[in-house]
């Protein structure tokens, strides 16, 4: 991924209903979603014009799109929040996200289970 800079969001909250538990889908959870867009940042760092780069408020509604979706696994969730940045906007060449839940339903104290997921065009 050289030669790209990065664009991220870091820490977006959403209470949302994922899980494979059929409780999970009716009670919900917190989730935290981190996202880092590899691309070319040259033009817009030269021309101060957002048109030249991608709006990080635009990723935020493309991510909160998906949350509003529910599914069973974290690794879905991930996928599908990078397959929309993907189809939204054809500048992106790669793209980390990580989906967090907090205080997962485990029989243990944790504050978080995540997923991360990176792709390429």
């Amino acid at each position: 991924m050289d030669n790209y800079q990065t664009i991220s969001l870091t820490d977006l909250r959403f209470y949302a209903y994922h899980g494979v538990e059929p409780q999970e889908r009716i009670v919900g959870a917190e989730y935290s979603v981190n996202v880092t867009i590899y691309t070319d940042v040259t033009k817009a760092a030269q021309t101060d014009n957002v048109k030249d780069t991608i709006n990080y408020a635009s990723i935020a509604l493309s991510v909160k799109k998906i949350m509003n979706q529910p599914k069973n696994l974290l690794e879905s969730v991930a996928n599908s929040i990078i397959q929309e940045l993907f189809s939204q906007y054809r500048i992106i060449k790669a793209a980390t996200v990580t989906v967090s839940k907090l205080n997962p339903p485990v029989q243990i104290p944790c504050s978080a289970a995540s997923v991360t997921i990176t792709l390429s065009r």
